[in-house]
């Protein structure tokens, strides 16, 4: 059942300055001394995951769409960055320390599954004997393959895991395809993969062939970027050029990216799928170009970056099938429940990332092997 918002402006209004004093509370200046360093990228996926949610919140868990608007707008941008950094991060592992392909399955398979089956067996358990659903064992049997051919978000398990078949298909070819000397290369032939796929079009993924359509660009370019970023060491040359008088080009950079940003959300063109797939990628870029400038770090995104895959494993049927917050507020304080349930979210990602790791841990015996 959808959530009623009573007064979505009001709501809204209130959310976005407790969650703005939040963040500001958490924010520390940051020095400029490398290109892309982990830690941004990490603060990335925070924001990446926050879009997500909200858009879930205020177009498919509430009765009113206008709550956490504009907030809202910006889950393809965070889809887009998850695969962004995951090609990123995939690539410049890859040219730090070359793993063979079977090392690198066992590697990112493991810390791609582990979390996933946690999820999948506790929702299958809770929908059987909790809310009495009962599934195929080829659903179920698909399910626990991590093979999503549907995003349902009212009926199927866990609708938001198209992604985890769409990026598993990146993963399993990634190694096959990967070249040091020339990463863009294996991007080009990354998303050449992609386009044949769709232009296939099979009928198996007829269902989310749409959403693969808007996100194929995304993570061959991660793979490209990194190609590129990871030649230049350090970037102290931006700290120095952002003093002074001459930090007047060095800012009207940055408002171009933050105007690129807005723009392109506004004229996102959903429902188009070659210019939702340009607009949200010119979103995507512009944003990690501002990351990559600024010179503050934004704690709160950090710590959801933290756990930004965990939770979205599981923060869907959370609020909508289990939900245990909306239920119990009063009219008008709807905004509080999202504040709760991202507490919850950092509670419960932050368990099962421990958990996993232990799980880990104890699958190969052999402290860190899994660390990044």
């Amino acid at each position: 059942m959808l959530v009623s918002i009573s007064n979505p402006a009001i709501s809204t209004l209130s959310f976005a300055g407790v969650f703005l004093a939040i963040l500001i509370l958490f924010t520390r200046p940051f020095k400029i001394t490398q290109w892309f360093p982990p830690y941004l990228t990490t603060e990335l996926k925070g924001l990446a995951i926050l879009m997500i949610v909200f858009s879930h919140i205020g177009y498919f868990l509430v009765n009113d769409s206008h709550f956490l608007y504009p907030l809202t707008i910006m889950a393809g941008v965070g889809v887009n960055l998850f695969l962004f950094l995951s090609g990123y991060g995939l690539t410049a592992s890859q040219l730090a320390k070359k793993l063979s392909r079977w090392q690198f399955y066992k590697r990112r398979l493991a810390k791609l599954y582990v979390p996933f089956w946690l999820m999948i067996f506790i929702y299958l358990i809770l929908d059987y004997f909790i809310l009495h659903i009962t599934r195929t064992p080829l659903y179920a049997g698909q399910a626990i393959l991590g093979i999503f051919t549907h995003a349902d978000l009212y009926h199927d398990i866990n609708s938001p895991l198209w992604y985890l078949t769409f990026i598993l298909g990146y993963y399993l070819i990634y190694p096959w395809v990967f070249s040091r000397k020339r990463p863009w290369l294996s991007a080009l032939v990354l998303y050449l993969a992609g386009y044949l796929l769709i232009r296939w079009n099979p009928a198996g993924l007829a269902n989310v062939i749409y959403l693969y359509k808007v996100h194929i660009l995304a993570f061959p370019l991660g793979v490209l970027a990194a190609g590129f970023i990871t030649k230049f060491k350090n970037a102290d040359i931006m700290e120095k050029w952002s003093r002074g008088w001459s930090a007047v080009p060095y800012y009207l950079i940055i408002a171009g990216f933050l105007y690129l940003f807005v723009y392109s959300n506004i004229h996102s063109d959903i429902g188009v799928p070659i210019m939702e797939q340009v607009m949200s990628t010119v979103a995507m870029l512009s944003l990690v170009g501002v990351f990559m400038m600024k010179k503050i770090s934004f704690r709160l995104f950090y710590w959801f970056g933290l756990y930004s895959y965990e939770i979205y494993l599981f923060h869907w049927p959370l609020m909508y099938r289990y939900d245990f917050i909306y239920k119990y507020l009063k009219p008008d304080r709807e905004w509080i429940g999202v504040l709760l349930y991202l507490l919850v979210f950092l509670i419960i990602g932050w368990a099962m990332s421990r958990l996993s790791a232990w799980i880990l841990k104890q699958l190969w015996r052999k402290k860190g092997r899994f660390a990044e």
